[in-house]
């Protein structure tokens, strides 16, 4: 294809992004105008489907810079996806299926939804952790079932960003030879030339973390192509550092920090046409040519689907097929799940290190590790080996890439990742945990040491508000489980979920409780545990309160006072049940005090009191720590005795 063909098909990308933006009042046409060339030569090479966006053996294509979707939605256009002009034209408008940042599950052909900077390069990492586990689960000498490439698009702002160096240490240390990242160095950022505040040399950067660095020039189509065929046969990743020009096209505006965030305006568009070559009366234009050039996506796409089906019948293939399918297919009836004796005190942390274990043997897809934290968290999975030979993920002491790359894992298909940490830790990964929730990725988060009952080591590691903060977050389900059995019931529930969630785990041993419910199950979020006749008072609590609760409803009774006991293992569970159920559980006749070690104050969402934390811990032994705050049998007794008048 010659120079002005592609200058052709660049200027139609650039001309739509302007246009969407333009009709929008709204968006980023910098990033999209600039990388306009670099994307034409992409397309040449990338292997994708746009009638099956979800086909296994696709390359992946990660646009870390989320803010330039007036390139993301074009290109997708002009491929050949679900996408149509209609929606080009309404762009960031209510209901669209082009919202102003990428949304994974929302748009066919986005791999991931990005946004916040550096995101989109853990995620990139992650999928190429998932296409190397997957490949030596499934491939064999002679028969290659997971061949293809993750590529990722970032710019000077996702470097700029502590995550990419958490996420690219690691990338370069797994040797991921599959991933290819195209970084657009325009040089700009929005308050101006990237020196205002960073001037590292970004070569030595990725050189330094073992990664291959090449450069070209990001608008020399022939430079472009001899680079990407280049990255394509390193051992290691590679780093692409193409020299651009933000809003390359744009006339006065190309080069100038004002082109990132704003739209250029008609009069600009317009002259900017002409110049091209384009009609400037003409919007949304896509010159023939160039459709039927962009289009042949389609046609490769099938063509090299096909060949992959039909490779996967061949006799090499069978046995390796074979293991494709049960990856592709876990059966969660095979999990030999852990039985606890009732009466035996185990910490929720030992109980899920133990149902770790178990799912990961009888699940190929289910695999993950820890920031370091494995012998505390519990996390090791025992004899089964390092990644990418084996189970077991070394992530080293990188919570926010851990939890990022995790997303990547799981986004990239079949896999069933965890991450762990120690939950005082999970503030290192909550935009990565929000972007989950967001997406509905299948990303089990592992978060161990969850109260004052950390003891020693004192508030800096003690949580108090991070329960409330992740059940507030939408489409996220925040396990505490009671005991080691309620833990086992509550990975059941998980697993069948479409959605992200969390286990949150004590490290002090907790007495396993009696195999006994008077009402509900933790599939319902809550369950009634202990009913008493003539009850006054219920007692709601989650993960070690609730043998306070117990506990206390028994002193309470010996003083004539009947109380039930509510266990809510997962409150965002809870709080989806119809009010039928959460009367039969929480008597509604009855005054509701809430027991949490834990600022909780969603708990007033059902109780007319709640005892929780209302600073923070204290360095100290965990039994002297819960009776210093309150969170005793006596405590509970008098704040019942209150609420009741007397």
């Amino acid at each position: 294809m010659d120079n002005q063909m592609m200058k052709k098909m660049a200027d139609t990308i650039r001309f739509l992004a302007a246009d969407m933006i333009q009709k929008a009042n709204s968006g980023h046409p910098g990033a999209a105008m600039g990388l306009a060339d670099i994307a034409v030569v992409l397309s040449n090479h990338l292997k994708h489907n746009p009638k099956n966006p979800k086909w296994l053996n696709r390359d992946r294509l990660v646009f870390s810079g989320g803010h330039a979707t007036g390139l993301i939605y074009s290109l997708l256009h002009l491929w050949g996806y679900d996408l149509s002009m209609e929606d080009l034209k309404n762009f960031r408008q209510l209901g669209s299926k082009t919202p102003g940042h990428p949304e994974y599950g929302h748009t066919p052909g986005v791999e991931i939804t990005t946004g916040p900077l550096g995101q989109g390069v853990a995620n990139a990492v992650g999928m190429a952790m998932a296409s190397r586990y997957c490949a030596n689960i499934v491939n064999s000498e002679t028969a290659k079932i997971i061949d293809h490439t993750v590529y990722c698009l970032c710019g000077d702002g996702d470097l700029m960003e502590g995550i990419s160096y958490e996420a690219c240490a690691v990338a370069g240390r797994q040797q991921l030879d599959n991933l290819i990242m195209i970084y657009d160095s325009n040089r700009i950022t929005i308050e101006g030339d990237t020196s205002l505040a960073w001037t590292e040399d970004v070569r030595l950067r990725f050189e330094a973390q073992d990664w291959k660095v090449l450069e070209t020039d990001g608008h020399n189509y022939q430079q472009i192509d001899e680079t990407l065929r280049l990255a394509k046969t390193a051992d290691r990743p590679v780093l692409i550092i193409a020299h651009s020009i933000i809003a390359k096209g744009a006339l006065e505006m190309a080069g100038d920090h004002n082109s990132h965030g704003a739209p250029l305006g008609e009069d600009l568009i317009a002259r900017a046409k002409e110049v091209a070559g384009f009609d400037p009366q003409k919007k949304f234009y896509i010159p023939d040519d160039v459709l039927v050039r962009f289009r042949c996506a389609v046609e490769e796409g099938e063509l090299a689907e096909r060949e992959w089906n039909h490779l996967l019948k061949q006799t090499p293939y069978i046995e390796q097929n074979e293991a494709l399918d049960r990856l592709l297919n876990p059966d969660f009836d095979t999990i030999e799940w852990p039985v606890f004796e009732p009466g035996s005190e185990v910490a929720t942390r030992d109980s899920n290190g133990k149902i770790l274990n178990a799912i990961a043997k009888a699940v190929p897809g289910f695999f993950g590790g820890s920031a370091d934290l494995a012998p505390s968290n519990k996390t090791e999975l025992k004899d089964m080996g390092d990644f990418p030979l084996g189970k077991n993920v070394h992530y080293g002491i990188r919570e926010h890439a851990m939890a990022a790359i995790t997303n990547g894992i799981a986004a990239y298909g079949p896999l069933l990742p965890f991450s762990a940490t120690f939950f005082v830790f999970s503030d290192y990964m909550k935009p990565a945990v929000r972007i989950a929730a967001l997406s509905g990725l299948r990303h089990f988060f592992v978060w161990t040491h969850d109260s004052i009952g950390v003891g020693e080591d004192g508030p800096t590691h003690q949580p108090i508000e991070h329960l409330s903060q992740f059940r507030a977050l939408p489409d996220f389900y925040t396990f505490r489980p009671a005991d080691a059995s309620e833990n086992v019931a509550c990975w059941k529930i998980a697993l069948k979920m479409q959605k992200p969630s969390a286990f949150v785990c004590s490290r002090q041993k907790l007495k396993v409780l009696k195999e006994k419910v008077d009402y509900g199950s933790v599939e319902n979020g809550g369950y009634l545990v202990k009913r008493r006749e003539n009850a006054t008072v219920t007692l709601i609590a989650s993960g070690s309160e609730v043998m306070l609760a117990l506990q206390s409803g028994c002193h309470l009774e010996e003083q004539g006072i009947m109380a039930n006991v509510v266990s809510v293992p997962c409150y965002e569970l809870l709080c989806e049940q119809p009010r039928e159920y959460i009367d039969a559980i929480i008597d509604p006749d009855t005054k509701v005090l809430a027991i949490e070690a834990a600022s909780g104050s969603e708990w007033y969402r059902f109780a007319d009191d709640v005892l929780g934390m209302h600073s923070f811990g204290a360095s100290g032994k965990a039994g002297d720590l819960f009776k210093h705050f309150g969170f005793t049998i006596t405590s509970v007794v008098e704040r019942v005795k209150a609420l009741l008048g007397r």
